[in-house]
């Protein structure tokens, strides 16, 4: 598996640990500086999105990933993705959403981890 691949993996796996509620996945991939920057503008921390994950604030479905563009420079990565994520999210209604996430990554002892993420739509 080559450094992009690695990549797109790691962002697959954010979502199989949205979706899961697996907590050790996501802080495996997550970045202890983690913030994401939500489509309101409203920030989290790498704990305070676990714990609205946990709770049901934040609720994801599934996720089918249409574009996943990286940007990579040495130890630092931008990955652009894409997906069509099914959520329900703060109180919300399941819905459909066309999800954009800016993902910065670093690598971290030759693992790639997220360190921010700016969400939008697409």
């Amino acid at each position: 598996m080559d450094e992009q691949e690695r990549i797109r993996e790691t962002y697959r796996r954010m979502y199989e640990g949205m979706i899961a509620k697996d907590k050790s996945l996501l802080r495996d991939v997550l970045d202890e500086s983690f913030v994401l920057v939500h489509m309101t503008g409203m920030r989290q921390t790498k704990e305070e999105f676990i714990r609205a994950v946990m709770s049901g604030t934040l609720i994801y479905y599934s996720a089918i990933h249409k574009h996943l563009p990286i940007k990579l420079q040495r130890d630092t990565a931008i990955l652009t993705g894409q997906s069509i994520v099914e959520a329900a999210v703060f109180g919300g209604g399941r819905s459909s959403w066309h999800l954009q996430q800016v993902c910065t990554l670093k690598k971290r002892n030759g693992q790639w981890k997220i360190v921010k993420s700016v969400a939008s739509t697409w």
